[in-house]
């Protein structure tokens, strides 16, 4: 049954892409994915769908190959845990048939299903624990699965197990990031926005005491006041900013950082530019951790800094932001709380070094150097 029995070396490669592309992909549904595209390749089968169970009777994830958009539509919700996938989600070893229809697990399909006849079911297991299951079925008529399918089969549902297993840590570690980034930025609001919003009422409270006693010194504080809720208005900004998700799957990092970045420059009085020379080859991982790098020093370009330009530079060994701002004394920076240090830890977490050149009245430029080798 196997489209490339006769060509061994044909389906090595064809086992060998098909267990890369399964490995690099993060995203649990991504890697479902390719595993039911890959197993009906690699068998030649007509469909091929897999499965992950839920814990009430149903599945989670049901993906099919092999049947149309329409088709499946007209098939139906997802399917129950009953006959025959009961039958390969309770079984250790794999599932060979020639026809399911005689079967006394085989049990019904809905109108709209196909009918199948030759059928390959595999578990994908993680210990004794199953995770899935890759079913693999031939029109009636077709020819039926071999032992050479069986263990082709066998093999990307092992490696797909570790990759299940993968994606699922990886979703799970983003998640903490959003919360840690969401507990940075909570930080952040409260010693920034609201140390001027209690500024704000100070001044508020002076300014209508001096009001009848002496109108000039008033106007000053209501003055300050005027400042004060400016800056608190782009201390806001560029909270919401950060807030908003930047979707490095659907544009990847230099996409992100040009709408980040015209998107600072609209909600601000700062001109803020990119420039990319050259693109950036990076993981996932690294993505997030050079977005999160470029957003600390914008954002200290902003609310430290005063910056009346600021400059992003993209290169594929380097990343640099340069503002024309107030600048500060670069022994002092770990006191500052400039988001230096997590910066830094960044920069160590991508294999590369940050470089921070700065000086009062000065401007700062904040360099990313990134490790090529």
């Amino acid at each position: 049954m196997t489209a490339s029995q006769s060509e061994p070396t044909a389906l090595l490669h064809e086992v060998s892409a098909a267990v890369g592309a399964i490995t690099r992909h993060l995203s649990v549904h991504q890697v479902l994915e390719v595993i039911v595209s890959s197993a009906r390749r690699l068998v030649g089968a007509d469909y091929a769908a897999i499965g992950i169970p839920d814990d009430a009777g149903g599945f989670a994830e049901f993906i099919t190959d092999g049947i149309g958009e329409e088709q499946r539509l007209k098939i139906g919700p997802l399917p129950r845990q009953h006959g025959m996938l009961a039958a390969i989600l309770t079984e250790t070893e794999p599932i060979r048939l020639d026809d399911l229809r005689h079967d006394p697990r085989h049990q019904w399909w809905p109108k709209a299903h196909p009918t199948m006849a030759a059928l390959l079911g595999v578990p994908i297991l993680e210990g004794d624990r199953t995770l899935g299951i890759v079913v693999l079925t031939n029109d009636l008529g077709g020819p039926g699965f071999t032992e050479a399918d069986t263990e082709l089969i066998e093999l990307i549902a092992s490696h797909a197990a570790i990759a299940l297993t993968n994606a699922r840590l990886y979703e799970r570690s983003r998640e903490l990031t959003v919360v840690e980034e969401r507990n940075r930025l909570a930080r952040e609001l409260h010693d920034a926005v609201m140390q001027r919003l209690f500024s704000l009422r100070l001044s508020t409270r002076a300014a209508a005491k001096l009001v009848a006693i002496d109108p000039d010194e008033a106007a000053r504080r209501l003055e300050e006041v005027e400042t004060l809720a400016a800056d608190a208005i782009a201390e806001l900004r560029g909270v919401i900013v950060e807030l908003r998700p930047a979707d490095l799957d659907t544009h990847g990092l230099v996409e992100t950082l040009r709408r980040h970045v015209a998107l600072l420059d609209r909600l601000h009085d700062t001109d803020v530019a990119i420039e990319v020379r050259s693109p950036i080859d990076l993981t996932r991982d690294g993505e997030v951790e050079v977005l999160r790098l470029v957003q600390e020093a914008l954002g200290n370009a902003f609310r430290h800094a005063r910056a009346r330009h600021v400059q992003v530079t993209v290169e594929a060994e380097r990343i640099t932001v340069v503002d024309d701002g107030a600048g500060f004394e670069a022994d002092e920076a770990a006191t500052r709380g400039l988001g230096l240090l997590s910066m830094r830890e960044r920069a160590l977490a991508l294999g590369g070094n940050l470089l921070v050149e700065t000086a009062p009245g000065a401007g700062t430029t904040v360099t990313l150097e990134l490790d090529r080798e």
